[in-house]
């Protein structure tokens, strides 16, 4: 069995850094808007469906968002220690500059993801566009908010 050791400095720090965070807030990325394309659907219900697939409806799964969240959120952490030291320990700037970059890697998501192609009715549809892409109101729609 593993020990570790130096767990209660490594609290203090951490304790001593929070005191020092100014502005704090929490940071929600995504649908949230409630906004809605050409079509009156809500892009958030759009991005639900397409994310985990709907198949009753014949859609299959593109997880755009849970790829996403999967692939980049190990260097967020990172990210945010180097943005408060930038920021001088200001939270909401901190935030905010997530907030841009994750929005960023989400719309990427979209736009360049490896996924299920369209059945050939939709492809007719959207004449030839790639899947998760039609209008661009749900890439679109990708927002982010302090709280």
């Amino acid at each position: 069995m593993a020990t570790v050791k130096g767990g209660e400095k490594l609290e203090a720090a951490l304790a001593e850094m929070a005191k020092k965070v100014s502005n704090p807030g929490t940071l929600s990325v995504g649908f949230q808007d409630g906004s809605s394309g050409p079509d009156g659907v809500l892009n958030s219900m759009k991005a639900a469906i397409n994310n985990y697939g709907a198949p009753g409806a014949g859609i299959p799964p593109r997880p755009f968002f849970s790829n996403m969240v999967k692939d980049k959120s190990g260097g967020w952490a990172g990210d945010i220690v180097k943005l408060l030291k930038y920021h001088g320990m200001d939270a909401t700037a901190t935030l905010k500059d997530m907030g841009e970059k994750i929005q960023g890697q989400l719309v990427d998501s979209i736009f360049n993801g490896s996924w299920a192609p369209n059945a050939p009715s939709t492809l007719k549809r959207k004449a030839g566009k790639q899947p998760l892409v039609d209008t661009g109101a749900m890439a679109g729609s990708v927002t982010w908010v302090i709280k």
